[in-house]
């Protein structure tokens, strides 16, 4: 089989929650281009009308569910109107993610349990639903966590989201556990740890410490707007068919200095 035929997702249904902005909009747009079907969630209507505008125009079919996926009593429903209007589910992209800045000694509970609930209940529980009603049942799928190098590692002095690097790490063994678990089933489990790019959440220390940043990573960069799609479309992709359990920073090399 070519490389070309091992990244052609043509035919494929992909589920891309938190796909309307920012790295979840960047990576539906690489597995749109490759042929996917694309399915995305996110809370805001608004939002999703422009992506869904934003991907049409560049041929891609989409459909949208507005979503806040953190109600898990509407995860069920979310699954049944993306299996109403393509049938299947073959990629599962579970992107959407919030934090919270705070010191430990103060962090409201309501505020970790927000965050706990997004960023490590939610993507359980829809990819518990999806691997049951769509990759289990046919023996095939491709699943990608998106964690963050902060899953990987402590805070660093002044950054105080306790919440978040601790919800990202929990993703990351998730990853590593969950593989070892459905490779009988031919799925396959990675995720992605992205570093600084400027989405919403990253925008904060793009305008306050770029000049930092890049002094400290080796490419001499942050993420760009093209920066996920290879990762996301190999990832997605029978490219990466014997890659399982990975969890794969893309973040200019920072994490290794």
């Amino acid at each position: 089989m070519s490389v070309k035929q091992l990244m052609d997702l043509s035919g494929k249904i992909a589920l891309i929650t938190g796909g309307s902005r920012g790295l979840g909009l960047q990576m539906a747009e690489a597995l749109g281009e490759l042929g996917a079907k694309l399915a995305i969630t996110a809370r805001k209507q608004h939002e999703l009308d422009a992506a869904v505008t934003h991907l049409s125009a560049q041929g891609i079919e989409v459909m949208a569910v507005p979503a806040d996926l953190s109600k898990f009593d509407i995860i069920p429903g979310v699954l049944d109107q993306v299996l109403k209007h393509y049938g299947d589910i073959d990629i599962l992209v579970n992107n959407a993610g919030t934090t919270w800045g705070a010191p430990a000694e103060d962090h409201p509970p309501e505020a970790w349990h927000k965050v706990m609930n997004l960023n490590v209940n939610a993507v359980f529980y829809l990819t518990q639903l999806v691997g049951k009603r769509c990759m289990i049942p046919k023996k095939s799928g491709k699943i990608i966590n998106i964690s963050s190098v902060a899953g990987l590692a402590g805070n660093p002095p002044g950054m105080n989201t306790i919440a978040y690097n601790t919800s990202k790490g929990a993703v990351v063994n998730f990853t590593r556990a969950l593989a070892g678990e459905w490779g009988k089933y031919n799925i396959t489990v990675n995720a992605i740890c992205p570093g600084v790019f400027p989405s919403k959440m990253g925008q904060i220390l793009v305008d306050t410490m770029a000049d930092i940043l890049k002094m400290m990573t080796p490419l001499g960069r942050i993420g760009g707007p093209e920066d996920l799609k290879g990762i996301a479309a190999l990832l997605a992709s029978e490219a990466s068919r014997h890659i399982t359990g990975q969890c794969i920073a893309v973040d200019g090399g920072a994490s290794v200095i």
